[in-house]
């Protein structure tokens, strides 16, 4: 039996999970608190406060380091890799502290995991970090050649999600077309041609339906006069990402105050909330025209897959006649990193050098 402790930082708090093979045996989300995060000038210099944090839970659980097979944390933001696992190196250590290719929370999981494996011996790994990039050369061109597209999506979900409902229709996640929607705070649509992502938008960088806190796809000569005669960069910045969005127009980024809003009558966050659902529609509609409209199965997965309310059921209403749908709730992260370092420890996958 191997033991594999899972780390996957989030904005707010470092989800831990340690599973014995396939099993959960403990699974943990320690927040952290907004104020004392900010007191961190750089997303990097959050590592040590996090590290002692996960250290000290597990030993308050009695979690023997000693017993521990392979620590595997999410991937950051790297250069464009295929799908896969990968080793945890110090060219990877080093791109994530210098923010090389960008900054964001989930650049700690690998820092963490590293330190932790080294000391105690055993391999340090992530798996389908959010650059995983399979995309078709047509789907890079975006419409003027100081542009390109890039792919920067929930990879680790949705390949997750796409391998299980490989398993529930009984076929090859190779050989099936499917149409995976990660509903989240950030939302990713993408279109999986036999086992590959092939397009799907850059669910970071401002493309795509607008989601809770982010903005979404803009329309580009009014974003140029804000840009030039409004806001300052960084406020820019914000307004795609973290203000963006539900919050933008409602003043919250919780899809549950929102349903209650609709609940009690408020037709203005019903149009809002609408609105984002055909978003999401439209985008589903797209990346099963790049299959060619041959799609097996739509999944749908996220926090938001939860919200059977409204959201849910507008978008079964629409995309219905397209494939059949299955919904997943919630994040599938921690189980599909955990999965990933067993199929290493068994020897049935390999894990990749960066």
């Amino acid at each position: 039996m191997f033991k594999i402790l899972v780390i996957n930082p989030g904005s707010t708090s470092t989800k831990i999970a340690v599973y014995e093979d396939e099993k959960e045996v403990l699974k943990e989300v320690i927040p952290h608190d907004i104020s004392d995060l900010k007191r961190f000038r750089n997303v990097v210099d959050q590592y040590e406060m996090r590290k002692d944090t996960i250290l000290e839970f597990l030993e308050k659980e009695n979690i023997n380091l000693n017993s521990i097979s392979a620590v595997v944390g999410r991937g950051g933001l790297l250069r464009p890799v295929p799908s896969g696992i990968f080793k945890i190196n110090e060219k990877m250590l080093d791109e994530l502290r210098t923010a090389k290719y960008g900054e964001h929370e989930s650049n700690l999981g690998a820092l963490i995991a590293y330190r932790i494996a080294e000391k105690i011996g055993v391999q340090a790994l992530i798996a389908d970090p959010v650059v995983v990039d399979e995309l078709e050369d047509i789907a890079r061109i975006s419409g003027h050649p100081d542009f390109k597209r890039k792919s920067i999506f929930h990879a680790l979900n949705q390949k997750a999600i796409a391998r299980k409902i490989s398993q529930k229709i009984g076929k090859d996640y190779k050989m099936l077309n499917l149409v995976i929607v990660h509903l989240g705070g950030g939302i990713s649509i993408g279109a999986h041609k036999k086992g590959r992502v092939v397009d799907v938008n850059n669910a970071l960088e401002g493309e795509g339906p607008f989601t809770p806190e982010r903005s979404g796809t803009l329309p580009l000569t009014g974003f140029i006069d804000l840009c030039y005669y409004v806001y300052p960069e960084s406020d820019i910045r914000k307004l795609i990402k973290g203000r963006g969005g539900l919050v933008s127009y409602l003043g919250t980024n919780n899809a549950k105050e929102v349903v209650e809003k609709i609940k009690n009558g408020d037709e203005y966050a019903k149009k809002i909330y609408s609105a984002m659902a055909h978003q999401i529609i439209k985008w589903i509609g797209k990346m099963s025209a790049v299959l060619n409209f041959e799609v097996d199965a739509i999944g749908l997965t996220g926090g938001l897959a939860n919200e059977n309310e409204f959201l849910i059921p507008w978008i079964k209403e629409k995309v219905a006649f397209i494939a059949p749908i299955y919904v997943f709730p919630g994040e599938e992260e921690e189980e599909a990193l955990a999965n990933a370092a067993l199929r290493v420890l068994k020897g049935q996958e390999e894990a990749l050098d960066y």
